[in-house]
């Protein structure tokens, strides 16, 4: 079965359908329409992390294409008395026709999708968050009406949404740039591939450490919080390293004078993006918010309409 685990999972063309089909069921909900896609699938979210807008985005769109969801906090499960990944994916893998799973090890997603047999999703690992960026993407087609030659700038942690964004911006022909202090840069290995996709795409992908060269020019501006979840005991360092990584107006004045905003959130206002910059006119945070419904919806049609 096909599993999530990486923007890499899926090729352009597939990508490019997820995308449409995002379209698509955006426009049907809008209009009140019943979906019946996925009638008769049960999703389990296996969460061990906190879940605000992936959580409630899953178990709606589950719903909306007629199927049912159980919500599984791993606190809550024998998992959190030491029984093996593999031990917990066999049973829930003869129980569900998919996973949703949002884990602090991404090893723990590739244990699950090996052993559940059922298609699984990353929700978000320590190494990527494939399903934020599709709903990302889908966002800037909206705003932009393209993805290919796009510029689009990161600002801060080279975190698993960075490193989902490089893969997926490389997919679709983008240049991204990201900025963010010496010892945060994107996953290594991540970023060589991210890099041999945008020589055969067309995009361009740059690291530097310099926020307002990195923006010149920018058609979108990107940032995420300073302290991801797991990062807690280093909170101290990273808010002094993290000190003029931020999405502001003086940053929105070197960008293009389109350019949107976007956080994937949630937000720290006052840290890595201003109050005005996230509530202004070129911010699109609150649509890329919206829209994660329509890319889960769409996410979940593509893998769990194998079965």
């Amino acid at each position: 079965m096909k599993s999530f685990l990486s923007v890499t999972d899926a090729s352009k063309l597939e990508m490019d359908r997820i995308l449409a089909r995002a379209k698509a069921i955006k426009t049907l909900i809008k209009r009140g329409r019943s979906l019946a896609t996925l009638s008769g699938k049960i999703t389990g979210l296996l969460f061990e992390k906190p879940s605000t807008r992936t959580r409630a985005s899953f178990e709606v769109a589950t719903r909306r294409l007629g199927g049912d969801s159980i919500y599984l906090a791993a606190s809550e499960l024998q998992l959190s008395r030491g029984e093996p990944v593999k031990d917990t994916a066999r049973i829930l893998g003869g129980y569900l026709d998919g996973i949703v799973a949002r884990v602090y090890a991404h090893d723990t997603v590739v244990q699950l999708a090996k052993d559940s047999r059922v298609p699984v999703i990353n929700a978000l690992s320590d190494l990527e968050h494939p399903t934020q960026i599709v709903s990302d993407l889908f966002t800037i087609q909206e705003a932009k009406g393209k993805l290919k030659g796009l510029k689009l700038t990161y600002i801060g942690d080279g975190n698993n949404v960075c490193n989902s964004l490089l893969l997926g911006g490389a997919l679709e022909g983008m240049s991204i740039s990201v900025a963010c202090p010496a010892g945060y840069e994107p996953n290594a290995t991540v970023l060589s591939e991210a890099e041999k996709t945008s020589g055969t795409s067309g995009g361009n992908i740059d690291v530097s450490h310099d926020p307002s060269q990195a923006a010149k020019d920018a058609d979108l501006l990107y940032t995420d919080v300073w302290v991801s979840m797991g990062d807690e005991a280093s909170k101290e360092k990273r808010m002094k390293d993290f000190s003029g990584y931020q999405i502001n107006d003086d940053l929105l004045k070197v960008a293009k004078k389109d350019a949107k905003v976007m956080h994937c959130l949630p937000a720290h206002r006052g840290l890595e993006i201003t109050d005005d910059a996230i509530e202004g006119k070129q911010s699109i945070v609150w649509q890329q918010g919206e829209n994660k419904l329509y890319a889960a919806a769409s996410v979940l049609e593509w893998l769990l309409r194998q079965k």
